[in-house]
């Protein structure tokens, strides 16, 4: 086995990671779509050779515990044989290794010298992939088919250029078709600029030393994790949290697991989570995965590099028919950053139990979406879409921050100024949302009221967020935050509230306003600030 000093593994670890970051930069400056280019939805990940990451950008936590399973799955059905020096690949089927169809992935192998080394895969959330509804929220969609186009592995690049013929089809069954081309050719070159770089450190480096530097990347951190597991009392710890509804009048469906820890391992079990849902918030196994990785990364191992090695010590099972795994015929559009959090919010909930100081009261675990569509004067069709943060919980030690996006979302808004540029839209008022946080020692952040007119007739507004029924819970005696609200304000005044999975159409002169959701507050609004837990190390 070939050696490599500590420095030298440093050098590469973060020559690594600077590439997976330098790839969302090029994405981010190349892109033809704000939600790319301002609001940043996307993500860049390294892999090894037989698709184990071992490098990521500073981008999108539910992304990037998804891309640690998508090359391994894209190759089940690509072999290695079949892939070629200047391949880029796209897919966005849920099943391999994915999480709902905007998200559309790039892979590029990376061959150096003739030698296939690894994978660079782009992730973006393209603003529309077809379907029943402009940006391809579809709130009725019962079945995977409604929600727009399925790709399954489609090699659209070759070393001789972009296969037209192909993309074309890509073009022709999604809504603005230049905004789109813009955006998959700047997921090529966010995929060639990694290519290049990867290519630079094996030359700088020596194939023999990269290699084993990408070998030991995963075995040091796997070591890491479980010494971290070690730390924690063996037994098992239950957590629960709840969808506000099954996106079709149903009730409220509860996402339970059992987390046990034995010695340096962690099994977190799904199997009594509620019955996949009618709607479109079920999930994939591999967002439940990525759940339950940010979760231990950001308690236990927040320095520990992100790769497969990390992920050895862990099992997550889920219950087929179950919302965590539908199968490929149910509709999952939303389950991406909704269902996630509450995976999330479940296995926080269940380490509250022998953590309380290290975990944050709830907050706007929701993406808070709205997703406009229409036409500017110049007839231009565009498609903004639109998360809003709101008031984080609090925690042992402070108050829980203002209009803030937390733990699987990592989006920003886009701002006033470019959405009245780019889209027939008014920003009428932007504000915190005061009162909304929950009361507690230290209390819940405070969620925003923003306010958008409509400037066009006919104009789709698609809503997909949670947090409206089932409030940001406090912890250790806080009190809950203020749910979701969004109203619509036609012309002519007449008011309503907008359900949390619907689409409207709206016309000039209407409003939509937005209160987001406050946080939870952190024990009782009577115990002094004072107050300490045993601080664990």
């Amino acid at each position: 086995m070939f050696s490599v000093d500590p420095i030298t593994l440093e050098v590469i670890r973060n020559a690594l990671t600077a590439t997976a970051e330098e790839m969302s930069l090029v994405v981010m400056r190349s892109a033809r779509s704000p939600l790319l280019r301002e609001a940043g939805d996307l993500s860049s990940a390294l892999t090894d050779v037989d698709g184990f990451l071992i490098a990521q950008g500073r981008d999108v936590p539910m992304h990037m515990g998804v891309m640690s399973f998508t090359v391994r799955e894209f190759l089940k059905r690509v072999p290695k044989e079949k892939l070629a020096q200047g391949d880029v690949w796209f897919l966005n089927l849920p099943e391999v290794g994915g999480n709902h169809l905007p998200d559309v992935k790039a892979i590029r192998p990376v061959f150096v010298n003739g030698t296939l080394r690894g994978f660079a895969v782009s992730l973006a959330h393209w603003a529309d992939i077809g379907g029943g509804v402009p940006g391809s929220y579809v709130p009725h969609a019962r079945d995977a088919w409604a929600e727009g186009l399925r790709i399954p592995p489609l090699r659209v690049f070759t070393a001789d250029g972009v296969d037209e013929e192909k993309l074309e089809v890509i073009l022709a069954n999604v809504r603005g078709a230049d905004e789109r081309r813009g955006d998959i050719l700047a997921q090529f070159a966010a995929t060639r600029a990694a290519d290049d770089r990867m290519n630079q450190i094996f030359s700088r480096h020596g194939t023999d030393m990269t290699v084993a530097a990408i070998a030991a990347i995963h075995d040091r951190a796997e070591a890491q994790m479980r010494a971290a597991l070690r730390d924690i009392p063996d037994g098992t710890y239950s957590g629960e949290d709840w969808l506000d509804d099954d996106a079709a009048g149903g009730p409220p469906l509860a996402i339970r697991v059992a987390v046990t820890i034995a010695g340096d391992t962690a099994r977190f079990d799904f199997t009594d989570t509620d019955d996949a849902a009618l709607g479109p918030i079920n999930t994939t196994p591999f967002i439940t995965a990525a759940s339950v990785y940010y979760v231990m990364k950001a308690l236990f191992g927040p320095g520990i590099q992100p790769s497969g090695g990390c992920y050895r010590p862990f099992e997550v099972i889920t219950r087929s028919g179950s919302v965590l795994e539908p199968g490929f015929d149910r509709p999952v559009v939303g389950g991406n950053h909704e269902t996630s959090q509450r995976v999330a919010d479940a296995v926080f909930k269940a380490f509250a139990q022998v953590y309380p100081e290290c975990i944050t009261a709830g907050g706007p675990t929701t993406s808070g979406l709205l997703l406009f569509g229409g036409r500017r004067a110049d007839g231009v069709w565009t498609t903004l879409y639109e998360t809003h943060g709101g008031g984080e919980g609090g925690r042992i030690d402070r108050d829980g921050a203002n209009a803030i996006r937390v733990h699987m979302s990592n989006v920003m808004n886009t701002p006033a100024e470019v959405i009245e540029a780019e889209y027939p839209l008014r920003v009428a008022c932007q504000k915190l949302r005061k009162g909304s946080g929950g009361d507690g020692a230290h209390k819940g952040g405070e969620g925003q009221h923003r306010e958008y007119q409509v400037l066009c007739e006919n104009m789709s507004v698609t809503s997909m967020f949670e947090r409206r029924i089932v409030a940001p819970y406090g912890l250790e005696g806080g009190e809950d935050g203020a749910l979701f609200k969004v109203e619509i304000i036609r012309a002519d005044g007449q008011t309503s509230e907008m359900p949390g999975k619907a689409n409207l159409r709206l016309n000039t002169g209407d409003t939509v306003k937005v209160q987001s959701c406050g946080g939870g507050g952190y024990g009782h609004a009577d115990t002094s600030n004072q107050t300490k837990w045993e601080i664990r190390k």
